[in-house]
Order: structure tokens, then C-alpha cells, then sequence
């Protein structure tokens, strides 16, 4: 089953993500919010839409940006609506 970790702490775990580009996208449900801290930070995709970002931050070290969402993607990406990736040194196992 597919699992995100970083700095000793489970960030998300699910059996139904989605892989897009090669990122797993985990569902809302499966995701440990008490390591999620807002963030300002968007991006945009031509297919996908804006993507906002969350700052991860477990036994008091942060992670700037680490983890992103499409709260409103374009059609094509309709599927991953509110479903969370990562980077920045977050592992995912699948």
C-alpha cells in the first residue's frame, strides 16, 4: 500500500491513490492532517490547473511547500480534485 513519510512520521497512507506524471496522489481521507500547515504558495499547470501547498511540519522541523492539492483542477485533472502529493524529501513507497 502506498505510504508517504518524512522525519519519522506516516503523512499519508492509502491503497486507492492515483498516479499522475509519475506522482502518487493520495486521497483526502488518507492523509494525517496534524503535520499540515498552510501555505500562501500556488502553482500553475496548463492541464491541471492552480495547485496550492502545504508546509509539512513533524517533531518540530518544518518542510516548506512539501506537499500540494488541486482544490479546483481543470476537467481533464477532475479526478485528482483535493488529492495530495509530495517532494521534497518526502519518501513514498509504493
Amino acid at each position: 500500500m502506498p505510504k508517504a513519510t518524512w522525519n519519522g512520521a506516516v503523512l499519508a497512507e492509502s491503497d486507492r491513490t492515483l498516479v499522475v506524471e509519475g506522482n502518487q496522489y493520495f486521497p483526502p481521507d488518507s492523509v494525517h492532517r496534524e503535520f499540515f500547515r498552510s501555505s500562501d504558495t500556488h502553482s500553475t499547470c496548463p492541464w491541471k490547473g492552480t495547485a496550492s501547498y502545504h508546509h509539512l511540519e513533524v517533531n518540530g522541523q518544518r518542510n516548506p511547500d512539501a506537499a500540494w492539492y488541486y482544490p479546483d483542477p481543470m476537467p481533464a485533472a477532475s479526478q485528482i480534485k483535493d488529492y495530495v502529493a509530495f517532494w521534497k524529501g518526502v519518501r513514498v513507497e509504493a
